[in-house]
């Protein structure tokens, strides 16, 4: 591989694809949900465009560590960290960790490395199961689409949650080790209308557990 394939890309970059569609769709007021790197997407589009975004729901999202500071790695697991960390130094040492990673002699992390607990294993055998069938055709082509949402992570999102109008749903796993809660109670302050779950024994997957009584919250907020 030989680079990221959207190099310099920012998180409210996303959101011009997000609005494509819906226009070509011909939706032109509509809601939002992004978990765990899909939160930030999500609320990009809201900030993006306030007239069309009527509610948005993120599950254990994530928080722009650019704000949040050296608190954005609390309580989170060594992998995530050591990941993440690679991204603030930059594209080049990005792509090499990431890289490292994926030879046949890198030493294969644990689940409690990764930030998985029992309950979101428990949930990847369940209801999630198809979860892996996304996730492995994500990666066939190499890291490069994790690369760059790391990167985006890190970096400038190009936008400050604080200007979002729409109402936001925050839920979030208080045992996520992934990506830990204190991501959505910081944003929790930041968001001008929010509404803030927290699950005390749900980790990163199993609070998806939730997601359907937050889809309904989505329909109720975008009535309003």
């Amino acid at each position: 591989m030989a680079g990221p394939p959207d190099t310099g890309r920012r998180v409210i970059d996303g959101a011009r694809d997000v609005l494509a569609i819906a226009d070509h769709l011909g939706v032109d007021r509509f809601a939002v949900m992004g978990h765990s790197g899909g939160g930030p997407h999500a609320l990009a589009v809201a900030a993006m465009a306030p007239e069309r975004v009527v509610s948005v729901v993120v599950g254990a999202g994530v928080a722009p560590y650019r704000s949040m500071g050296e608190q954005f790695f609390s309580g989170m697991a060594p992998w995530g960290v050591a990941s993440l960390r690679a991204a603030i130094a930059g594209p080049e040492v990005k792509e090499a960790h990431e890289l490292a990673a994926i030879q046949p002699d890198a030493p294969e992390p644990s689940a409690r490395d990764i930030g998985f607990i029992d309950a979101d294993l428990a949930a990847l055998r369940g209801d999630w199961a198809w979860l892996e069938s996304v996730v492995g055709p994500g990666l066939e082509h190499g890291p490069g689409g994790l690369i760059d949402d790391d990167l985006a992570f890190v970096n400038d999102w190009g936008f400050d949650p604080a200007s979002i109008t729409a109402p936001v749903l925050l839920f979030h796993g208080g045992a996520d080790a992934m990506v830990p809660s204190v991501h959505s109670r910081w944003m929790s302050d930041r968001l001008p209308i929010v509404t803030l779950w927290e699950e005390p024994d749900a980790g990163h997957l199993s609070v998806l557990s939730h997601a359907h009584a937050a889809l309904s919250w989505l329909g109720r907020a975008a009535r309003l």
